[in-house]
């Protein structure tokens, strides 16, 4: 059969699993709707914790990112996993006894203060959106080869299912379909990664696989940095990034995972505290067999491309290329017209993406407008590396579309997360918390299922018009993570002395600074263009990376503020004092 048989099989059948578990767990309250009940077995939420944070930036972009900067690309693998042992140890537990369903929750109880809450809210949904957007980017970019259809359309069609089991079952319906959604994404990152890493070195355990010599004898690492030197690129086991610049998007990237609002609400979800150790231990090891394999997945990756299409004729160029071609997320312009692929440094293309024009080129090739005046005719989407990748290797049909469904569900999971944050944000945190605090349960219900509604349509425009490749608009998202919840949540629990006026002017001052500067130098938004570039960067810190700088900012205001403004309430400390305590810690507080 071919691919996209295989997809429409593969990927039908778990979209009739994820719905069918929805239809299965459908909330019926709102305890329900945004914490299952708390009723959750620490396997099954450590199962689904891991689904929800494996997102398509995990399972499309970081491998994506990690085969095309090389040495670089191991911030994301740094801070990402280094971000959630500091949320599982330092975090988790504690808001788990504090006993609150979201995140501002926590801060306006714990600030005693509606308009903390409400910062916390706006700071919820910035992080949110800005995330989600990657998610349905990936989704896209999965439809658009598989299923043969417009990125757009791939968007649409991501919408539709997302919502309806985000819709009907809320946390409780998310929950069991991530776990599901876990299962399908691990078993197929792990399935072409052993395929590849047994055809590239003869060992099945792709960790090993890529350190591995091939079957010249020489290590697949020095193959790869003799490809890439070889043609003037950096040698890939070497970094470009300045060390200052490595470090604050580490920091970023961990320190924003501690603040993520969508993971810290799936440990509401279990009975106990004690439960919520187990669940965060399960899901770090759940997530460990992933992202020690994505390394080795852009390794294959970056190798195989090169030795495929480098000063290949394109009248030999394999069938995957040309389906890639239709996409829009590849492309070749032959710019010295000798009907070969020449892959060199430099941008292929003006721009973010490759503008096609009717008509073909001279060797068949699809004609774009915006080529660059730079030597390298080959541009590649980073976003496409793991998708790719089986096709590349000429791996089975089925485990090309394999791919497809673990894409689709690494997406979509993430996103189901993301959306009941922001749907929980606007019906809890705003309606009922503040506006109509006598609104009856089901009332609430209904206004939370709509605000998924509204959030499913905002975040389908920012999937269509991305402001990036889907890692680093994700990591953006981290950014604003770290600027704004970790201080406060950090402070809130081990802070007797922080009040209302220094988290919310922390709060302001952090997320405020580091989104003016994501606007300035990511965006575009703000400013001269012609002095947006990494040449003006503060203290030469990347967009991506000064999420550091807003946390430092929220720090230093918020302490400052506290010490000149009044004390807490002894109520309030009291709160403090008690979720630190280890006794009685086997039993969730209710509050």
């Amino acid at each position: 059969m071919g691919i996209q048989t295989w997809t429409f099989i593969i990927v039908g059948i778990t979209f009739a699993l994820y719905i069918g578990i929805a239809i299965w767990s459908r909330a019926g309250s709102t305890k329900e709707f945004y914490v299952a009940g708390g009723g959750v077995s620490p396997l099954a939420n450590g199962l689904a914790t891991a689904a929800d944070w494996m997102s398509a930036a995990s399972f499309l972009g970081m491998a994506g990112i990690i085969a095309f900067s090389g040495y670089d690309g191991s911030v994301y693998l740094m801070g990402w996993t280094g971000g959630y042992v500091l949320l599982a140890l330092l975090l988790a537990p504690y808001l788990r006894k504090f006993g609150k369903f979201t995140v501002p929750d926590f801060i306006g109880d714990r600030y005693y203060s509606n308009i903390a809450r409400t910062v916390a809210v706006i700071a919820a949904l910035f992080v949110s959106f800005t995330y989600v957007a990657g998610q349905m980017r990936g989704v896209g970019v999965v439809f658009s080869r598989f299923l043969d259809v417009e990125v757009n359309t791939g968007v649409y069609i991501g919408m539709t299912v997302v919502l309806f089991y985000a819709f009907l079952g809320g946390m409780k319906g998310i929950t069991y379909t991530q776990v599901a959604q876990y299962c399908v994404l691990i078993f197929a990152f792990m399935v072409p990664a052993i395929f590849i890493s047994i055809l590239a070195t003869g060992n099945p355990i792709p960790q090993l696989g890529f350190g591995s010599a091939g079957e010249d004898g020489v290590y697949l690492l020095d193959k790869l940095d003799g490809l890439m030197t070889d043609l003037g690129f950096t040698a890939y086991t070497d970094g470009s990034k300045s060390m200052t610049d490595v470090f604050f998007i580490t920091a970023a990237l961990m320190l924003g995972t501690a603040g993520l609002p969508h993971v810290i609400i799936r440990f509401f979800t279990v009975p106990k505290v004690k439960d919520a150790r187990q669940s965060a231990g399960y899901a770090l090891l759940f997530i460990a067999i992933l992202y020690t394999t994505a390394p080795a997945i852009a390794v294959f990756a970056r190798t195989n491309l090169m030795e495929t299409v480098e000063d290949t004729p394109y009248s030999e160029i394999p069938a995957w290329f040309t389906k890639w071609e239709d996409t829009g997320l590849i492309a070749w312009s032959d710019k010295n017209n000798d009907g070969k692929i020449q892959y060199l440094p430099g941008s292929a293309i003006e721009g973010k993406k490759p503008l096609f024009v009717e008509g073909k080129g001279t060797s068949g090739e699809r004609l774009i407008s915006n080529a660059s005046a730079s030597a390298n005719e080959l541009y590649v989407d980073r976003d496409i590396t793991v998708l790719a990748n089986p096709e590349i290797a000429n791996l089975p049909n089925w485990v090309i579309a394999l791919v497809a469904a673990g894409g689709l569900a690494a997406a979509l999971s993430t996103a189901a997360g993301l959306l009941l944050v922001i749907s929980t944000s606007i019906s809890h945190d705003l309606i009922k918390k503040q506006f109509a605090k006598d609104i009856s349960d089901k009332r609430e219900l209904l206004i939370a299922r709509l605000s998924a509604v509204l959030a499913v349509i905002v975040a389908g425009y920012f999937g269509i018009n991305p402001p990036g490749f889907v890692a680093s608009v994700v990591a953006l998202a981290f950014g604003l993570a770290a600027s704004s919840f970790f201080p406060a949540i950090v402070m809130g629990i081990f802070s007797k002395r922080m009040n209302r006026e220094g988290a919310i002017s922390g709060m302001i001052a952090g997320l405020g600074i580091t989104t003016y500067y994501i606007a300035r130098f990511k965006l575009g938004w703000i400013g001269d263009p012609e002095t947006n570039t990494p040449e003006n960067w503060w203290f030469g810190i990347s967009p991506e990376g000064f999420g550091t700088v807003g946390m430092l900012v929220n720090f230093a205001v918020a302490l400052l503020i506290s010490r000149f403004t009044a004390a807490p309430p002894d109520s309030v400390q009291q709160i403090v004092e008690d979720i630190r305590i280890p006794s009685g810690a086997g039993e969730a507080m209710n509050h």
